[in-house]
C-alpha cells in the first residue's frame, strides 16, 4: 500500500477506506488516542488504536516524538475539532524516542528553548508552519518574477568588493593563521592567499545584478547575505536572504511600482495558499499578547497582511517626512529614543513605525533622502523634491525605502547612478578605490543606460507575513554573534 500524506488525506479521503500513513507521534492518551503529524499541514491525524488487542510492550513505544507507520480504515470522528479520524488496524514504531530524553514534550516550550533545540523546534506547530509559510514565499518569489519575463541570476558569494561601502565583511582566507605572511611593511601578504586578493562573503549580489540587467533588461537574484554586524537585536542576522532585481530603463517610479506590486503578490500569495497555518499563528500572536495593554497589541496578523494587499502604499519624501516627525507629539514631548532635530537625521525604526502605524496607518514608501547617508551607487537627484534651507542640487539622491507595520524598513532600494563622471566622483566621496570596481565603471562607458532596483531582505518579508517579533524564528538555523551552533 502506497502512503497517503496527511494533508492528503484530510483533503480527499473516503470513510471506509483504508490508508498507510506515517508520522511522528505529538500525543498519545489514554492509551488509545494518537496525536500523529507528518509535516504537511498544521493538522494531526487522531488514530484510535484499541491497546486491548496490540501488544503492550509496543504499546509502550508509542512516545512523543516517535515515528510511527499506521495502516487503518478511515472513519468519521467522534471527537470535536476533526471530521475524521483513524481506526488502527496495525501500526509499527519505525524510530523510539525515549521520554526521558526528548526534549521536546507536549507542553509549552520558550522560544528561547526551542532556538537552543534548533534541530528538532521544525516538530512543533508554530516552526512547521513557519517553514511551510517561508517555502510558500520562496516560491511566491519566483513566480512573480518569472511571470514577469525576469531572469535569475547567481550572483557570488565568494567576492572582492563592498557593495555597501560599510566594511562589515566575513574575511575568507586559506593562510595559516598561525604562520600569517606579510609583506616587507609588515603587512599580510594576500597575494599569497587563495585568491591572490582580500575576499568575503557577499553583503549584496546588486553590482553583479546590474552587470547582468544591462544585457537582460531585467533580472533579479536571490541568495544568502553575509553581515558582519555585531548586532544582537530582534532584526538582525549575520547570514540571511535577499531578493534583488535590477532593471534596465526603469526610474525611481518604476522601481517603487514594482517592488509595490512583488510585496502585494507575496502577502496575497500568503493568504491563498497558507490560510492554516496562518490561522494558527493569528491565533498564537493573540493568546501571547493578552497580558499586554491594548494600545500596545499588534494588529491582528490576517488583518495586518489583508491591510497590505487593500491599500495603496503612501508615497512622501524623506523632507516631508522629517517635517511630520518633527513635529509630531511623540517628537515634542521626548518619546522618541532619537529626537529628530531636522533635516539630513538617519530615520530609525522608530521614527519609520510612527508614520506607518501611527500618521498614516499604511505601508509607506519614503524617496529622495540625503546622500551622504545613503550608499555611492544611488543617483545624485538633478532637482530637489523640495528646497529646504542650505539644500542644492547633489544633496539627496533617487533612493526609496518601503516601510511596513510591526517591521520598518522592509525594502531599500535606488535609481542607480547611471552618469560615469558623478559615479567616479561618488566612488571618490566614499573612499572606494576604482581599480576594485573597474568592471562597475566599465557599464558606464558602454551603453550606459538609466536603470534602478531594490533589495528585500527575506526574512523580514517573513516576520511580517508571520507575525514571528523576532528574525532568528523565521530562518530554519539562524548566525549570530558568537552563534554558528547547527
Amino acid at each position: 500500500m502506497k502512503r497517503i500524506k496527511i494533508s492528503d488525506l484530510f483533503a480527499s479521503a473516503k470513510i471506509g477506506e483504508e490508508v498507510l500513513v506515517k508520522g511522528w507521534v505529538r500525543t498519545f492518551r489514554s492509551n488509545r488516542f494518537i496525536a500523529l503529524n507528518d509535516g504537511s499541514t498544521i493538522n494531526n491525524i487522531q488514530a484510535v488504536v484499541d491497546f486491548e488487542k496490540e501488544d503492550e510492550s509496543q504499546l509502550k513505544r508509542i512516545t512523543t516524538g516517535s515515528a510511527i507507520s499506521i495502516v487503518g480504515e478511515v472513519v468519521e470522528s467522534q471527537g470535536k475539532g476533526q471530521d475524521i479520524e483513524i481506526v488502527v488496524k496495525s501500526f509499527d514504531v519505525i524510530g523510539d524516542a525515549h521520554p526521558d530524553e526528548y526534549p521536546l514534550q507536549p507542553k509549552k516550550h520558550s522560544l528561547e528553548f526551542l532556538r537552543e533545540n534548533a534541530h528538532l523546534r521544525f516538530r512543533t506547530n508554530t516552526f512547521s508552519a513557519v517553514s511551510r509559510i517561508r517555502h510558500n514565499m520562496i516560491f511566491a518569489v519566483h513566480k512573480f518574477f518569472n511571470d514577469k519575463g525576469f531572469y535569475n541570476v547567481h550572483t557570488p558569494i565568494i567576492t572582492g568588493s563592498d557593495a555597501e561601502g560599510a566594511g562589515e565583511m566575513f574575511r575568507v582566507t586559506t593562510l595559516d593563521l598561525n604562520n600569517v605572511p606579510k609583506t616587507d611593511e609588515g603587512n599580510i601578504d594576500t597575494k599569497q592567499d587563495f585568491f591572490g586578493k582580500e575576499a568575503n562573503l557577499t553583503v549584496s549580489g546588486q553590482l553583479e545584478a546590474e552587470l547582468a540587467a544591462l544585457a537582460l533588461g531585467q533580472v533579479y537574484t536571490f541568495g544568502p547575505t553575509f553581515r558582519a554586524e555585531n548586532s544582537n537585536t530582534t532584526r538582525h542576522l549575520a547570514e540571511f536572504w535577499m531578493i534583488e532585481p535590477e532593471v534596465a530603463f526603469n526610474d525611481l517610479n518604476d522601481n517603487m511600482d514594482l517592488a509595490e506590486e512583488m510585496l502585494k503578490y507575496c502577502v496575497q500569495y500568503a493568504l491563498d495558499n497558507c490560510k492554516e497555518d496562518l490561522d494558527f499563528l493569528s491565533s498564537r500572536l493573540i493568546e501571547e499578547e493578552k497580558g499586554k495593554p491594548q494600545d500596545q497589541q499588534s494588529m491582528e496578523l490576517i488583518e495586518k497582511l489583508k491591510m497590505v494587499v487593500d491599500n495603496d502604499f503612501v508615497r512622501l519624501t524623506y523632507t516631508e517626512a522629517i517635517d511630520i516627525l518633527r513635529n509630531c507629539k511623540p517628537n515634542k514631548k521626548g518619546k522618541f529614543q532619537y529626537k529628530i532635530e531636522g533635516w539630513g537625521a538617519d530615520l530609525q525604526s522608530e521614527h519609520e513605525r510612527y508614520l506607518v502605524e501611527k500618521e498614516f496607518k499604511k505601508p509607506v514608501i519614503l524617496t529622495n533622502y540625503p546622500a551622504n547617508i545613503k550608499a555611492f551607487y544611488m543617483r545624485q537627484d538633478d532637482e530637489l523634491p523640495e528646497a529646504k534651507p542650505g539644500m542644492e542640487v547633489g544633496t539627496t539622491v533617487s533612493a526609496m525605502d518601503i516601510l511596513f507595520p510591526g517591521i520598518g524598513e522592509i525594502v531599500g532600494g535606488s535609481q542607480r547612478e547611471e552618469r560615469l563622471d558623478v559615479l567616479k566622483q561618488k566612488i571618490a566621496d566614499f573612499n572606494i578605490p576604482e581599480d576594485h570596481v573597474w568592471w562597475y565603471l566599465d557599464t558606464r562607458k558602454f551603453g550606459t543606460v538609466p536603470h534602478a532596483g531594490f533589495g528585500l531582505g527575506f526574512e523580514r518579508l517573513m516576520l511580517f507575513v508571520t507575525g514571528m517579533t523576532n528574525i532568528r524564528d523565521v530562518i530554519p538555523f539562524p548566525r549570530t554573534p558568537k552563534n554558528a551552533e547547527f
